[in-house]
């Protein structure tokens, strides 16, 4: 019975109280007329350390000082005062909304935010797809609202080099990408079900320095966006795909049970409203969202965490 409430009564109860305000677009609605999805190719089994980065300073320590604030969380791909810069606006506004205080609080590294996550410790979070899917299936959140471009990864070689022909031949060579947990990195991994036969990470920061990389020669291949490539490589004159992986929702913000049913609504509506707009300009900008996030549903992240399976402390 909980999952029917969650996965069917629950979004349907949010559908139908968006205001006409919002676009008729609003995937809340197409969960009742879209229910055919595709599960995720199976994980690999490799675990490979999480990357940290500094600790998180005093500054963000006193601000959670109210124990009955409401705590906005991110992972750690920037420093705290970059994090700061993106989120904040987003926490004063949808303290506004629910008339509650919500602080944004950075995690300071990789293990501390899984940690914390695990806990049920972070009342609203904006994270990619495989962390909104299992918050969704182990945590009791709710997907609210998403990027609208979907998330589609390529394994890229230079353009000249001609000694493999398929992802499968590239076991025990060199990757230029990111460390897990990133998703272009798990979806590469899951494509190797062989523990002895793995590709090696070579961990590289950044979308473009992975790009970088394997036209220089510093990698046999990388794995990076579709979109990020057509913006470094638009006529494939130094690049070539061996594979192309299918394409799964983005980044999107959960609500946990902290909040309540109308709570989770009121922050849903927000943040596709047009008063978002200036508040998420530093965090649409960042992840180049567009004008606006779109509303999200939670069927379209239906088993995206199975990316996660293999990762340590997640299952």
């Amino acid at each position: 019975m909980n999952r029917i409430f969650r996965y069917v009564v629950l979004p349907l109860l949010v559908a139908f109280s968006i205001t006409p305000a919002v676009k008729a677009e609003n995937s809340l609605l197409k969960f009742f007329t879209n229910t055919t999805s595709s599960e995720p190719e199976t994980a690999a089994a490799q675990k490979v350390a999480f990357q940290p980065q500094a600790a998180v300073d005093d500054n963000i320590a006193q601000d959670i000082t109210d124990t009955n604030a409401i705590i906005f969380s991110a992972p750690p791909r920037e420093t705290p005062e970059v994090g700061r810069e993106r989120y904040d606006s987003v926490a004063e506004y949808l303290s506004k909304v629910l008339g509650k205080k919500v602080v944004y609080k950075h995690p300071g590294t990789w293990g501390v935010y899984r940690t914390e996550m695990l806990k049920g410790n972070y009342d609203i979070v904006f994270d990619g797809p495989h962390f909104n899917s299992y918050r969704m299936e182990n945590l009791d959140h709710n997907i609210l609202a998403k990027m609208e471009i979907k998330h589609q990864f390529v394994v890229i070689m230079r353009k000249d080099d001609k000694r493999f022909g398929k992802l499968s031949e590239l076991a025990g060579r060199t990757f230029c990408t990111h460390a897990p947990p990133n998703l272009g990195t798990l979806t590469l991994l899951s494509q190797f079900e062989n523990p002895a036969r793995q590709p090696v990470i070579r961990n590289t920061k950044g979308w473009k320095k992975i790009y970088d990389g394997v036209v220089a020669s510093k990698c046999v291949a990388g794995i990076l966006p579709v979109a990020n490539l057509n913006k470094y490589d638009p006529s494939r004159a130094n690049s070539r795909t061996i594979y192309t992986h299918r394409a799964l929702p983005n980044q999107a913000f959960s609500a946990g049970p902290r909040l309540t049913r109308e709570e989770q609504i009121k922050i849903s509506r927000a943040l596709v409203a047009p008063e978002a707009k200036e508040p998420t300009a530093k965090l649409r900008a960042a992840y180049r969202v567009g004008n606006s996030f779109i509303s999200a549903s939670n069927e379209e992240y239906l088993g995206v965490s199975e990316y996660l399976k293999n990762e340590w402390g997640y299952y």
